[in-house]
């Protein structure tokens, strides 16, 4: 019986590291061939890297007034050489003030996405794999967070908390693991039915193992690719709180607040809200290619490896 269970963990990490070289041979063979997303995931590595080391390319501070930011009259500056994309009605300069609000709204996104994934996948391989009392009630808790609309639920429950980074951040996680954990629930239904877990569950290893190492390998590809379109949705729920004033608190500088302030300002100075808007549509647009690239190469190796 131990040298059964030895073999078959043997094999199950021959067959997943073998596995992980194919996909990446085929991850780089796809990328090569499209255009499209690879120019998502070009634009995605760099909105990562300008978040990261915003201090670095920014040219200036975000939060400093500038005097010679504004005209005589008090109006912002356009684009030019000093302020290469204007400056707002305080003075302060739009391209450091779009770079740190990439950190704000990249870092809100990556951070819920990423909390909301780790609480729908344990939910939902939980009440998966175990069934019965745990599985209804956890599915109806489900339910009655899925009833709510994602973006009221999130009004509703920052209403509660009060705005902050940190609440947008516990807010967003909270009302969107749902969607992960239907799906994982029901990969997990058809998974504990397989050949390998039945065979594993015979030999003497424990939930937690079988969850570990013959569960959650074959869950990768759905959380990646729900974890990245995941980031393009946080983001616009993120950018919606903030464009409302109730998200990441002034004067840290966001996309949905620069957004908020640029609409006041459209006809005189429209460099305030094309810049955000643009940005943001572009950073949003990568993620869901990107998401959708990788849905299209999960699919073609998961056909790969049934043949």
């Amino acid at each position: 019986m131990s040298n059964a269970k030895h073999y078959l963990e043997a094999e199950a990490d021959i067959d997943i590291s073998s596995v992980s070289l194919s996909f990446s041979a085929r991850a780089w063979s796809s990328i090569k061939k499209d255009k499209i997303a690879f120019l998502s995931v070009i634009i995605v590595i760099f909105l990562m890297l300008v978040a990261i080391f915003a201090p670095w390319f920014a040219p200036k501070d975000p939060l400093f007034q500038y005097p010679e930011g504004l005209s005589k009259i008090g109006a912002p500056q356009g684009p030019g050489s000093h302020f290469f994309l204007g400056t707002d009605q305080n003075g302060r300069d739009v391209l450091s003030r779009l770079i740190f609000g990439a950190r704000v709204s990249l870092t809100v996104g990556v951070v819920a996405t990423a909390l909301a994934s780790l609480i729908g996948v344990v939910i939902g391989t939980v009440s998966g794999y175990l069934g019965g009392w745990i599985e209804s009630i956890l599915m109806r808790l489900t339910d009655v967070v899925l009833s709510f609309p994602l973006l009221l639920f999130c009004i509703a429950l920052i209403a509660v908390t009060g705005p902050s980074t940190k609440n947008v951040v516990l807010v967003i996680a909270f009302a969107y693991w749902t969607y992960l954990a239907r799906i994982i629930r029901s990969q997990v239904l058809s998974l504990k039915e397989r050949e390998f877990v039945i065979a594993a569950r015979s030999l003497g290893l424990t939930t937690p193992q079988i969850i570990r190492r013959h569960i959650i390998p074959h869950l990768i590809p759905t959380i990646i690719v729900y974890s990245t379109l995941g980031v393009a949705t946080s983001i616009l729920i993120e950018a919606s709180l903030s464009f409302l004033g109730i998200g990441v608190p002034l004067p840290q500088p966001s996309w949905g607040e620069m957004i908020s302030e640029g609409q006041k300002y459209f006809q005189s100075a429209p460099w305030l809200l094309v810049a955000p808007g643009v940005t943001m549509i572009i950073a949003v647009l990568a993620f869901n290619l990107m998401g959708d690239w990788l849905t299209d190469l999960f699919d073609a190796s998961t056909k790969v490896a049934q043949r």
